[in-house]
């Protein structure tokens, strides 16, 4: 943001403005890099360690729609939602899911993002109320009393494991050939 501000005092052609700009897309990649090396290591990780992989199916284009809205009928909270979208593309969700598939071929479930935060885990009683704010989940139907993301990560655990998963190979061999090589043994 300094370098920003800096930017845009800077005169037209100059080589200051040059400069500027130069140290902006360096940053700028560097944050790319960070996230690019992030999604690497984290789907490598998941991919060696776990059979079923359970995501989320969220629609990321959806999630970071402008809410500036039009002439007639002006959004509202635009500013924080500018916020919010920046947040979701910097943390590049699609990413990571778009190389889990590619690292774990058919061992990532998809679970549809509906109603996973109002699901109670423990009775499946489903209902808005059992929201109660966004980190407190407290079922209306049994009581149950849980972080909401707790409970909606467990609901997507549960719909995922009951998936069946045949790209591991044979179970009986040392090494199955359809898994990315292990670089430990366990």
């Amino acid at each position: 943001m300094r370098l920003k501000r800096k930017l845009a005092r800077a005169k037209l052609g100059s080589n200051r403005r040059a400069k500027l700009k130069l140290a902006i897309a360096r940053l700028q990649a560097r944050h790319t890099d960070r996230r690019k090396d992030w999604v690497e290591k984290i789907s490598t990780d998941l991919a060696r360690r776990f059979d079923v992989i359970g995501v989320e199916d969220l629609k990321i284009g959806g999630m970071v729609r402008s809410a500036k809205g039009t002439i007639d009928q002006p959004g509202k909270n635009v500013r924080q939602k500018a916020g919010l979208n920046r947040g979701i593309l910097a943390s590049g969700w699609g990413a990571l899911v778009e190389r889990l598939d590619h690292k774990a071929p058919g061992r990532v479930v998809r679970v549809p993002a509906a109603g996973t935060s109002q699901t109670c885990n423990a009775c499946k009683y489903r209902a808005s109320e059992n929201r109660e704010s966004q980190a407190v989940f407290s079922c209306t139907a049994c009581g149950h009393q849980a972080n909401a993301d707790v409970n909606a990560a467990r609901n997507i655990a549960g719909t995922a494991a009951g998936h069946a998963v045949a790209a591991r190979g044979d179970f009986g061999a040392a090494r199955s050939v359809k898994r990315e090589p292990q670089l430990f043994s366990s």
